[in-house]
Order: structure tokens, then sequence, then C-alpha cells
């Protein structure tokens, strides 16, 4: 009843607003909710303008304009409230919809949070959906973005799908005919756009034996199972594209083959979201793909052309997405080589690497991502790079997986408070989260990381070492 309260509210302050400026982030949830709100918006009539900020902080604020619209601070704001207030911000200008840790402040915002109402797997975009449900309720074709945003931002990643109010999300999409559910479906990245064996061997979540890690240990497997993988012109054939029955075959072969190497066949399966309405074979196909092609825009610097691409642009956007996305992916292969390369620095609870200014601050979270697969998975890893920008301050990356989070681990807990000790700022997610900190503290600060990693996995299990 409480949150249903809260988008009411929002609701009636953003349709009696007579200019809105929206303030949101540069990842995939944050494009996909900027992109939400403002259709929603435009359909009501109602003036509005979007400023994107890689983070905000003191520096963000003067892009944010000195007028009397409503300052829409989405996918951010709760844990920056007190910097809303230094700017000079009351009230009454100002509503937040976010997902984040809520920093106390004197000044009380408008806000709309799902975690003050114990749903812990939303995202930003799946909270402006529901606002722009409420200002209208035949907005039920922006639920396929709500779905971007929330799987963008790893919400269905620990329950193999989305779960609780943004399950019920994915069902508006599928009522409106835009969405269609695949359950179960290969947990697997890539299903929509790359060749079966390719996206087997980069699958790691779960790791397979043989073939994760291995294009060719998965196509060796496939060869064996003697599915045909190729069309009849000779092309590859993706794993939306294979026939029920090779795909049924295949997923008894790989859940053998986790069980013959003792690992669990709990998330070989998922619940995926396939977007009829868009080309076969494109990054658009699915939720996971299109949110990675909106993170490559705002990782370099364009989630304008994002928030195009959400509002239907198939043209000269996404063309520049695609570019983008190549890039990007090119980017990333490098970076994580180089983590590979360069090796991580391994403390009591915690692995970590510097990346110094050879990679943009944007995309080290992603390769942090990726290299734990292949590293020591047990121990949380960070990765700190310079900001050619900004040279006094250190962005600081961390990642784990559901083995530590089931073990007390709170990556977001943990830098929050690591960064407040240093004076700098942090936040994020368990599995997930960023600090931003003054360059000359960083010994610190990993130190100080590794301890508090210490105390979260032996409040879990005291006979932990």
């Amino acid at each position: 009843m409480g949150l249903e309260n809260d988008l009411r509210r929002a609701a009636d302050s953003i349709c009696e607003a007579e200019s809105v400026t929206i303030i949101s982030h540069i990842d995939a949830d944050g494009i996909s909710t900027e992109s939400i709100l403002a259709q929603a918006l435009i359909r009501e009539g109602i003036p509005v303008d979007s400023v994107f900020v890689r983070q905000l902080e003191p520096m963000a604020m003067r892009h944010i304009p000195k007028d009397d619209s409503l300052k829409l601070f989405t996918d951010l704001g709760a844990g920056q409230q007190n910097l809303l207030a230094e700017h000079g911000l009351c009230a009454d200008d100002v509503l937040i919809l976010d997902h984040h840790v809520s920093q106390p402040c004197g000044t009380a915002y408008p806000q709309v949070n799902c975690l003050d109402h114990g749903v812990t797997r939303m995202s930003a975009a799946g909270i402006a959906y529901l606002v722009a449900k409420a200002i209208d309720p035949a907005s039920t074709d922006l639920a396929k973005l709500a779905v971007v945003g929330n799987v963008g931002d790893m919400m269905a990643r620990e329950n193999c799908g989305l779960v609780g109010p943004a399950r019920d999300i994915v069902q508006d999409g599928v009522e409106y005919g835009n969405i269609i559910v695949q359950k179960p479906d290969l947990n697997c990245y890539g299903t929509s756009t790359r060749p079966v064996h390719v996206c087997l061997g980069y699958c790691d979540d779960p790791y397979i034996d043989g073939i994760s890690n291995s294009t060719s240990g998965a196509l060796r497997f496939l060869e064996r199972l003697g599915v045909e993988l190729k069309s009849s012109r000779g092309g590859w054939l993706v794993w939306e594209e294979l026939p029920f029955d090779d795909r049924r075959k295949i997923i008894s072969a790989l859940a053998q083959q986790l069980i013959a190497h003792g690992r669990e066949t709990d998330r070989l399966l998922a619940e995926t979201y396939i977007f009829p309405d868009e080309p076969e074979r494109t990054p658009l196909r699915n939720a996971s793909e299109y949110a990675t092609l909106l993170n490559a825009c705002g990782r370099w610097a364009k989630p304008r052309v994002g928030g195009s691409i959400c509002r239907g642009d198939r043209g000269d956007a996404y063309r520049e997405a695609e570019y983008m996305l190549a890039h990007h992916r090119s980017v990333i292969r490098d970076l994580l080589q180089y983590i590979l390369d360069t090796g991580v620095t391994e403390l009591s609870h915690l692995q970590y690497v510097h990346t110094g200014d050879r990679f943009p601050d944007t995309i080290v979270g992603i390769g942090a991502g990726m290299a734990l697969s292949k590293l020591n998975w047990r121990k949380p890893i960070m990765v700190l790079a310079a900001m050619v920008d900004e040279p006094e301050v250190t962005k600081v990356s961390m990642r784990t997986n559901e083995w530590a989070l089931a073990r007390g681990v709170d990556l977001q807990g943990a830098l929050v408070e690591a960064s407040a000790e240093v004076g700098g700022a942090g936040g994020g997610h368990r599995i997930a989260a960023g600090a931003f900190i003054p360059h000359d503290r960083e010994e610190e600060f990993v130190d100080s990381v590794n301890r508090i990693l210490k105390r979260q996995f032996a409040s879990a299990d005291p006979g932990h070492s």
C-alpha cells in the first residue's frame, strides 16, 4: 500500500509541474528510465528536458539548470541528498526516483524508493514505469523498457529471472504484446546474436568445465551431440533459431556435464525476455543484449543516442549505437586481457588491480565482472582507475558473485564505509558497487575494504578465518 501511495503522489507532482528536467544516470537503467519518463511526459503535453550525468557529485551539479522546472532525479539522488541541499534545491523543486540506499538529509525531499518498501529486486526503470502507469494506465507499451533497465542493472541475476513487482511489469509487456517470456531457457548471454558455440564458450555463470572460456571446447561438445549448428545456407545458427528438441538435448547434456564435475545445475536455466517487435539476430531482440547496447552508448558519452533508440529510432541512432557496441566490446576485451596479463594483488579477502589511465573509468567495472570468473572467484575483485579529467580522484569498481553474497558480502556497505574514511564517496549494490576516492589515499582505502570484507565474511560464518 505504501509504494502505491508514493507512486500516486509522484505522478500527481509530475502532472502539476509546468515543466520537468530529468537528471539521470548514463547506464542502461538510467537511459531506459529517462526514456520511459520523457515519453510519459510528452504524451501528457508537459515540456521536458534531460541531463545525463556519470555520477551525482559537485562538478555535475553545474549541468542542472537553475530554472523553475521540477528536477526529477532518476537512478541517482537518494544517496546524494545533502548535495542537492548544498546546491540550493528545496523540497518543492525536487522528486527522486531511485533504488539505491538513501542518505539522511535535513531537507525532506519527496522520493519513491523501492527499498523503503522492502523491494530489493527492482531498478529505477521499474519505478519510472510504475510512475508512468500511475500517470496514464495505458502506458503499458513502456514495460519493455523497464525490463531492459531491470535486466541491465542485474536485477534478474540472483534469481535467474525478475521477481516481485519487476516480474509484474514483465506481465504488462506480455499482455501488451511486445515481450515474450522464454521459461525456462539457457542462462547465457548472447542467445539472440551469437553462434551457439560462441554463446556457450563465453558463459561462466554457471561455470561449465571444458566449455566456459573455450569456444573451441564448446564447439567440440556440440558436435559430439550431433546437433545441426548451421543453416541450410551455411551460416551459424544462434540459440534462438535452434529447434526446440535440439535446445532440450543441449541443456540436458550441459546439466550432465555440470553434475559430472560436481557442480550445481541450479543456474543453468533462467527466464529470458524476448522482444518480438525487434528484428531477429540484433542486440535489440532480447533484454540483456538491448541493455548492453544502451550501456555502450552511456559508457562512451552518448547516452542520448541510447535514449533515441529507446524512443524507436532504428536509423542513424541505431547505426551509431552498433558502432559503439563493437568498439565497447573491443576495448573491454583489451581491458580483460590487461587485467589477466598484469595479474591482481591478492589480500586475505580481496583481489585488486590498478589500470591507471589506460582505459576509460566508465568501463572498468564491466572488466572487473568479466575477470572475476577467470581469477579467484571466491574473493571480490576491485579495479582502480585514474580519472583523466579529474587527476586528484581515483575511480573504484568492485564486483562479486552470489557465492560471496550468501556468505555475508555487501560491496555497497563496504565501499560506503571505506570511502567515507578517506574523504571519498561510494554506493551501488551488494553484488556491484563503486566509489570515488582521493588518489593519494588508495593504499589506505584498499586495506580498509579488505578489513571490512573480512568482517562481513566472519559475521556470516563465525568459523571462517
